[in-house]
């Protein structure tokens, strides 16, 4: 499933610091914005290189549930494995991340 692989994709970048790799799974004209954070938005795959590496996250997270919200949508309920909780909304093309819209809490 598309939403765990970006998960592991992410968790793994957490562990190993290689945010490229992790940035690799966008777009190069992905869109990363956050709903309730002072932080981006960030437009495009190098910018949100940018963003992971200039103020990396320090926790990994699980999900605990996958909707779809149509073919090429995913909405992702996830806990921090630190913190709280927050919820994902991934947007994909050919298997790529286009847009992630991120609200914690």
């Amino acid at each position: 499933m598309r939403a765990h692989r970006h998960v592991d994709h992410f968790n793994q970048a957490v562990r190993s610091g290689d945010w490229k790799t992790f940035a690799d799974t966008f777009t190069e004209d992905a869109l990363m914005v956050f709903t309730n954070v002072p932080a981006g938005p960030y437009a495009g795959r190098s910018e949100i290189l940018r963003g992971y590496e200039e103020h990396p996250p320090d926790d990994t997270m699980s999900i605990t549930t996958v909707e779809a919200v149509d073919e090429t949508t995913d909405r992702v309920r996830f806990a921090w494995d630190d913190a709280g909780p927050g919820t994902m909304l991934l947007r994909w093309r050919d298997d790529q991340v286009e847009l992630l819209e991120i609200t914690f809490g």
